[in-house]
């Protein structure tokens, strides 16, 4: 079974930064092998919204929606992505999701959810 954890949310004050984490393991232990992570995410009342991708090859993309105070990166040795999102506004709080596309020998390649992490921008 693979699992993403995601970290790295909390409460920040407008013009701030944070950087998310979103890990990838597999219970048994097992090798895995990210083929693709993003970044989505849900403010309250609102339909989740799309970030950024990237591919284990390095290939970026972003929504054109998203303003260019995200980045987004991947470190496939510790199987994790990151979104760095800088100077936060009010407009950015909501609950940031992580999504992979992964490679693990039992599951064969699998999309798999984290459970989110919250962002709350507020002074």
């Amino acid at each position: 079974q693979v699992q993403l954890v995601e970290s790295g949310g909390g409460l920040v004050q407008p013009g701030g930064s944070l950087r998310l984490s979103c890990a990838a393991s597999a219970s048994s232990g097992s090798t895995i092998l990210i083929n693709h992570m993003k970044w989505y995410r849900q403010a309250l009342g609102k339909q989740r919204e799309y970030i950024a991708r990237i591919t284990r090859f390095a290939d970026i993309n972003y929504s054109d929606s998203i303003p260019n105070r995200f980045t987004i990166s991947l470190d496939s040795a510790k199987n994790t992505a990151y979104l760095q999102i800088d100077t936060l506004t009010p407009e950015d709080t909501a609950v940031y999701y992580c999504n992979a596309n992964i490679w693990e020998r039992t599951t064969g390649s699998k999309d798999y959810w984290g459970q989110g992490t919250q962002v709350s921008v507020s002074s």
